[in-house]
């Protein structure tokens, strides 16, 4: 286990300096820079900024000195915003994404692995019919649409939550359940089609043979295998939903990571765009190896070990 672990927190520096050179090369690549404006900034001037955000140095000592400030966990200053940092900004910005993306991620879980559960129980039945509807639907439609007919029903026809805004636990009901549809619906047909194959085995016709409970088979036997493919979902969908929820926060007004994101791309605020593309990566990076190591809890048979079989 600490071989394994060790050895994937290497790949994953690896990787995560890879995407921080591809974003650089392709930032200072493009023409223009985060103080090109369509009115004209005398020579001088615009020496003094980049002279100011060390804009003027090659570009390998501008890559260089971001290294070393990232090692010590300095992503530097903005250019759009004066007196404040990217450290500032993912630290203000990223607890609301992170409130909004965890209601999310419950509610596409508590929902959707029960969802498909019984639809897997219950096989061609009513109950899997209505499941497979509403689970189609969930994946069909985007999630900005099912964002504004949940604002025109609930907010504005019933007048029971509200609309945009962020100041509270009724504030996030209605972006949580317009960010979870498509993840709770994923879950919920991922959930069923590894449960029927579970249900197949021969384990489980053993266990049946044997006279053991209904429940005691489904819980201890079959769900937590069914549940690999699930987790594995989980993972990158839980950064999925943390990164990419900036629609949804542009619909409601959420003052959230996601919308700092967009905006620094269209200002070309270097900075923040890396800044917050390194703390995307290794989100990303380190949920995937949380999920890694969690496969051995739920099958055993797992092994994280580098050793190969004899």
């Amino acid at each position: 286990m600490f071989s394994y672990t060790l050895k994937r927190t290497f790949n994953s520096i690896i990787v995560v300096l890879v995407i921080i050179t591809v974003t650089f090369a392709l930032m200072h690549s493009i023409p223009g820079g985060p103080f090109t404006n369509e009115k004209k900034i005398p020579d001088a001037i615009m020496k003094n900024i980049e002279a100011r955000y060390k804009l003027n140095d090659p570009l390998w000592k501008q890559y260089s000195d971001y290294l070393v400030n990232l090692a010590h966990f300095d992503l530097g200053p903005s250019f759009k915003y004066p007196g404040r940092t990217v450290n500032d900004i993912i630290g203000e910005s990223f607890p609301v994404s992170l409130q909004l993306g965890a209601a999310s991620i419950a509610i596409a879980i508590f929902i959707g692995i029960p969802a498909g559960v019984i639809s897997a129980l219950r096989q061609n039945k009513w109950q899997d019919y209505l499941t497979m509807f509403f689970t189609t639907i969930g994946i069909s439609v985007p999630s900005f649409v099912i964002a504004t007919a949940l604002v025109y029903v609930f907010a504005i026809k019933l007048q029971l939550l509200p609309a945009a805004m962020w100041g509270g636990v009724e504030y996030m009901v209605l972006p949580a359940i317009a960010l979870a549809g498509m993840p709770m619906a994923f879950i919920a047909r991922l959930t069923r089609s590894s449960m029927l194959e579970v249900l197949g085995q021969d384990y489980i016709k053993t266990a049946k043979a044997k006279g053991l409970p209904q429940h005691i088979i489904l819980y201890r036997h079959a769900l937590k295998n069914a549940l690999i493919p699930v987790v594995t979902y989980i993972g990158p969908m839980a950064a999925g939903i943390l990164t990419g929820s900036f629609i949804i926060e542009t619909i409601f007004a959420i003052p959230g990571l996601g919308r700092h994101f967009v905006t620094s791309i269209y200002n070309r605020d270097y900075t923040v765009i890396l800044g917050v593309t390194v703390f995307y990566s290794i989100l990303v990076v380190g949920l995937n190896m949380l999920v890694d190591l969690i496969y051995p809890l739920l099958d055993p048979r797992i092994k994280l070990s580098t050793k190969r079989e004899e």
